[in-house]
């Protein structure tokens, strides 16, 4: 197994930043469903270092989630640098990630995100800062490009090597397609064969044997699952059973079900149930979704607002006989 970071992961599948789901619950579920490494949601440094509490909850971490990274996204060096040093404070995180892949406009807008690919002096700088500022590993999240006809993922992940990332993820997708199409694994591939440090593959994982094929095609020491894991955190069972050479295990409605409840209950228990039911609607959605012929209860799903209603309409939904997609 490859080195990540300074230490040695369990295994190569890690669970990817996204932004208002990889919260402490999801992350610890995940963990316990075979993630090997976590990472918060991606966190402004600009806000943390003008001390939003709500932001600095974002970086809360428990010993199941980890080894767990701290994403944080900006473009000023200065800021990220001191967005560091806050964040190893906070929670003392196993790294630092920096976010260069993010596509959305209200990121990408502000010159944060997939933008630094535009700056990669601005972006060697950010990692060069943060580097001097913290005794921690710093990793960086990239895409191919900002668009089809400058994808410069190859030049950049070496300038990023060359500033001192520690290791990096390459999503195959330019910023310009946002999440649709398909990603490109060559480009993944490419990055793998210009630098030394370890590399993260990701995008378009989105099942045990996705993630085989696309470790298998680029190279890639590790491999970040994202939308795979929304309402299937036992993808990553999955994909340890299909490393060992042995079937995809078979998933039950129960068991989908009793993950959902242990999600559920953890979440309530961080964040207090008022604040974690609307959270979790989302989740309990994607769960649903993977349940064959579940589908008439997601209405009802959609406007749970107790544990207590999300625990009585389980035991209804366990009375039926569903089946477990893929």
């Amino acid at each position: 197994m490859t080195d990540f970071c300074g230490f040695t992961p369990k295994n190569r599948f890690f669970l990817a930043p996204m932004a208002g789901i990889t919260d402490a619950a999801f992350r610890t579920v995940c963990a316990e469903q075979g993630a090997a490494v976590t990472y918060t949601e991606m966190v402004s440094a600009r806000a943390l270092v003008y001390e939003d509490k709500k932001t600095a909850s974002l970086l809360e971490m428990q010993a199941e989630q980890r080894p767990c990274g701290a994403q944080l996204f900006g473009n000023e060096p200065e800021i990220m640098a001191e967005a560091a040093v806050r964040a190893a404070a906070i929670c003392k995180p196993e790294f630092l990630d920096v976010n260069m892949g993010c596509p959305m406009p209200k990121i990408f807008n502000n010159g944060d995100g997939s933008a630094l690919m535009g700056d990669p002096e601005r972006a060697a700088a950010i990692v060069t800062a943060m580097k001097k500022a913290v005794d921690l590993p710093v990793t960086v999240k990239f895409r191919s490009g900002i668009r089809e006809e400058a994808r410069n993922c190859v030049e950049f992940a070496k300038r990023m090597e060359a500033a001192g990332a520690d290791a990096m993820c390459v999503h195959g997708r330019t910023r310009v397609q946002m999440y649709s199409g398909t990603s490109d694994r060559s480009m993944v591939k490419a990055v793998k064969d210009a630098v030394s440090v370890p590399v993260i593959a990701s995008g378009d994982a989105l099942s045990g044997q996705d993630c085989m094929d696309i470790l298998a095609e680029t190279g890639a020491d590790f491999i970040m699952i994202a939308r795979g894991a929304e309402g299937y955190p036992m993808i990553f069972r999955d994909c340890l059973a299909l490393e060992a050479g042995l079937p995809k295990p078979e998933h039950s409605a129960a068991e989908v079900l009793e993950v959902m409840r242990r999600h559920a209950r953890l979440t309530c228990e961080l964040k207090a149930e008022h604040r974690a039911m609307p959270e979790l609607r989302k989740h309990m959605l994607w769960y649903l979704g993977n349940l064959r012929g579940a589908k008439s209860y997601k209405p009802r799903m959609a406007q749970i607002n107790t544990l207590e209603e999300f625990l009585t309409l389980c035991e209804e939904l366990e009375q039926q006989q569903f089946d477990v997609k893929g």
